[in-house]
């Protein structure tokens, strides 16, 4: 639908439109902020909903350990580990004058099993919840049982009967093509233009069928949706809209808990706990979000991270406009070197959700995602695709922010002396040898050129 009025009255009434039209980098400091109590009020879903999830994933770990033997050593169940980055802080300390105090982490779902992104959290799930469904409705499981029992030929027949389609920009198409795979249903994963070949070749590597188009996710998704709608034994996953999606994101949080508290990490009023999360269409997110204010209430401050070229959630929840509202119309072209977050539409279900959950948003440029991957690299070890590095930018963004949100908050500077920022790495292990070479020698050149 067209825009309510012209860009250029936008940019009167929302002056950062101008900053997001210009493809500067840009931030804004959510006015909006609601205590949790109030906010997860929200979101169509509970903490029941979350527990359930995280009990599903339970039950479904002696299939995973039994199908994908590089999860033999955490017993089936899908997860990242928390790691340090004090060299990297360093580095963006001295490059832009932050103060000291607090600590840099990376949870590292970049390192996931399976398909190496977040997306084996959220993608996975929804798969497995629904062949839990179809299995117990057919009498091929019971309560009780031992899920190892559907890595065998005869539940592959079982699920053969049956198909699986989502449309994806790469990463939520290698989830959910390879668990679906492996399970035996048929898989079609319906890939933008911006989805990187190797993805689609490790795909048709597993059996899946990849259905190409030249326009962008938008479109790939509602192909995918329209062909799954006129065939009744076809489950969509539909990642705009997927509450399933959003709780298997959710149960990292209860995760991530355990994890701080093995590294001796407090979160509470004195102690902030500050996560910087690179958004797509917003599913995954949005549920680590839920799931985080859940958990640590409002001892924890979310933000969001797009590329400047494809600022889609940020202005849906700016303008309020949600999904009713793309970047093209706003003449942003949604070309951007983070193809995990080339959208030009969010989720409307996530945006009306968190309008008072996150703290704020912010875009980062292509070339400060190369650099800073170049830098990840050169002062931790760490290989991250460009999408997964948009949250490095925030600790820096919050430190230096100028629009009165510590204030507003109380997060005094002795708070943030002892606050955890902690980014969450999106992706990036399974890319090319030759493909990171590439990516690398981007950020070098971006570094020199700094």
């Amino acid at each position: 639908m067209p825009l309510q009025q012209p860009v250029n009255v936008w940019c009167q009434t929302h002056p950062l439109i101008a900053e997001l039209v210009a493809l500067r980098p840009t931030s804004w400091f959510n006015p909006q902020l609601a205590p949790s109590v109030q906010a997860l009020g929200d979101v169509p879903l509970s903490r029941q909903d979350v527990r359930e999830a995280s009990e599903r994933l339970q039950r479904f770990a002696p299939f995973i350990q039994s199908a994908f033997a590089q999860t033999a050593a955490s017993a089936g169940i899908i997860e990242s580990p928390l790691l340090p980055l004090p060299a990297l802080q360093g580095v963006l300390r001295a490059e832009h004058q932050l103060p000291e105090g607090g600590a840099l982490w990376l949870k590292a779902d970049n390192l996931l099993p399976i398909s190496g992104s977040i997306k084996a959290r959220g993608g996975i799930y929804e798969v497995l919840k629904h062949a839990e469904d179809l299995a117990l409705a057919a009498g091929l499981l019971q309560p009780g049982d031992d899920y190892a029992r559907l890595d065998s030929d005869e539940a592959r027949a079982f699920f053969g009967q049956y198909s699986v389609a989502v449309g994806s920009t790469g990463n939520l198409g290698l989830s959910i093509g390879i668990i679906s795979a492996r399970l035996g249903f048929k898989a079609t994963v319906h890939m933008s233009a911006d989805a990187r070949q190797w993805k689609k070749d490790r795909l048709r590597a597993h059996g899946v069928e990849v259905r190409e188009y030249s326009a962008d996710y938008s479109v790939a998704v509602e192909q995918g949706r329209r062909e799954a709608e006129a065939d009744p034994l076809c489950h969509f996953v539909d990642d705009e809209n997927s509450r399933n999606l959003f709780l298997g994101y959710a149960v990292a949080a209860e995760r991530l808990q355990r994890q701080l508290v093995e590294q001796g990490i407090t979160v509470d009023a004195e102690h902030p706990l500050f996560v910087y999360l690179p958004c797509g269409v917003g599913g995954g997110p949005g549920g680590v979000a839920f799931g985080l204010k859940l958990v640590f209430g409002d001892a924890v401050h979310c933000l969001f991270a797009e590329p400047t070229h494809s600022p889609c959630m940020f202005l849906g929840v700016y303008t309020g406009l949600h999904d009713e509202v793309s970047v093209y119309d706003f003449g942003i072209d949604n070309q951007t070197a983070a193809d995990g977050l080339a959208v030009g539409r969010p989720s409307g279900f996530v945006g009306r959700a968190m309008q008072r959950l996150i703290d704020g948003y912010y875009t980062v440029d292509d070339a400060t995602l190369y650099r800073q991957l170049a830098q990840m690299q050169a002062s931790e070890g760490h290989e991250l695709e460009p999408s997964a590095l948009a949250g490095v930018s925030g600790m820096v963004r919050v430190l230096q922010e100028q629009q009165g949100y510590r204030q507003r908050l109380g997060l005094t500077p002795a708070r943030l002396a002892q606050a955890t920022h902690l980014v969450w790495g999106t992706g990036g292990s399974m890319v090319p040898r030759e493909e990171m070479d590439a990516y690398l020698a981007k950020g070098r050149i971006e570094l020199a050129g700094q």
